[in-house]
């Protein structure tokens, strides 16, 4: 007897049933078997290719309890216009070795790449935090912009990006996320007593001082395609309570961690990571000074998303 073929997923369909998956819970719950040794994260690859022409990223995890493994595969392709950037994840079993899924994950990545700092948000910002600043408004700040909605009793959620005030498109978008989004005309408006901080660019430069925050306040950055991306200064990480992703892998890849080897920062000096937050086995911020949350896409966050989407498409057709 054959093997099935396995599902394949188009960006429509992933669009449809978004909705219904619950990306933080299945997050969470990875986070928590990678804590107890019920899960593999090795870290991620980057392969070139030839004459130039581009590179791609692996992301690698396997879920026992789920009995599944995987690979996203995100490449980076030179052309004479815009580079080309697509991401297609397989899921495959860990009983029959046969693959189970394929999809695109573009939209998925998004999803995760918010919902993880989502889940990072909700147990390291003060339980009283009232005040949300917002980075960036490409399709990764409005889908951070929305996972954090219901995080806190927001009172004030200001956002920022270049021409937002001015661009009317934007704002239709940034209210679309969130109805009581205000744009901002500068950062400095944005972060003013700000409590927790969201940078979503895709600057490979720093884009937030640490003289415009005018209390102590958590910073959560994610990664981008450009070699060795930063969104603070390196050597700020000396004066912050870090936690990344997964410390056993997020120090070799973010940019400002590797940077800041040089100003006397090492990857010792991280509290916590998400394993470690989820299980309630390190300490969270004081808030005596800033803490800071990095996070660098996993594979196993691409594997825990496709899993769930391959369950409730699953679950769908034995109910048609």
């Amino acid at each position: 007897m054959k093997p099935a073929l396995p599902l394949v997923v188009d960006e429509q369909t992933i669009r449809e049933v978004l909705p219904a998956l619950d990306i933080q819970g299945a997050l969470s719950a990875m986070f928590r078997a990678l804590a107890v040794e019920q899960a593999v994260q090795p870290p991620q690859t980057l392969t070139l290719f030839p004459r130039d022409a581009g590179d791609f990223i692996t992301y690698l995890g396997a879920l026992a309890e789920e009995k599944v493994f995987g690979a996203k595969l995100s490449p980076y392709l030179v052309t004479g216009a815009r580079p080309i950037v697509t991401a297609w994840t397989t899921l495959m079993s860990m009983e029959t070795g046969h693959p189970l899924l394929l999809c695109d994950a573009g939209l998925l990545t998004v999803e995760r790449t918010a919902a993880t700092t989502a889940v990072a948000v909700d147990r390291l910002a003060r339980s009283n935090a009232t005040r949300l600043a917002l980075i960036g408004t490409g399709a990764v700040g409005l889908a951070h912009l929305r996972h954090a909605a219901a995080l806190r009793p927001w009172q004030s959620i200001r956002v920022f990006s270049p021409d937002l005030v001015r661009d009317e498109t934007k704002r239709a978008a940034v209210s679309a996320a969130h109805e009581r989004a205000v744009a901002c005309a500068s950062i400095e408006a944005c972060v003013e007593d700000a409590d927790v901080v969201m940078l979503c660019t895709s600057s490979g430069r720093p884009v937030l001082k640490r003289e415009w925050l005018t209390k102590p306040a958590l910073v959560t950055s994610i990664s981008t395609n450009v070699a060795n991306a930063h969104e603070i200064e390196p050597a700020w990480l000396l004066d912050m309570d870090v936690y990344c992703d997964y410390r056993k892998t997020t120090p070799a890849s973010a940019g400002e961690m590797k940077l800041a080897v040089q100003h006397g920062w090492s990857p010792e000096r991280i509290v916590g990571d998400l394993p470690d937050l989820v299980t309630g086995a390190c300490e969270t911020p004081a808030y005596e000074r800033h803490a800071f949350f990095r996070s660098i896409g996993l594979g196993l966050e691409d594997v825990a998303i496709a899993h769930a989407l391959y369950r409730h498409l699953g679950d769908k057709q034995s109910l048609q």
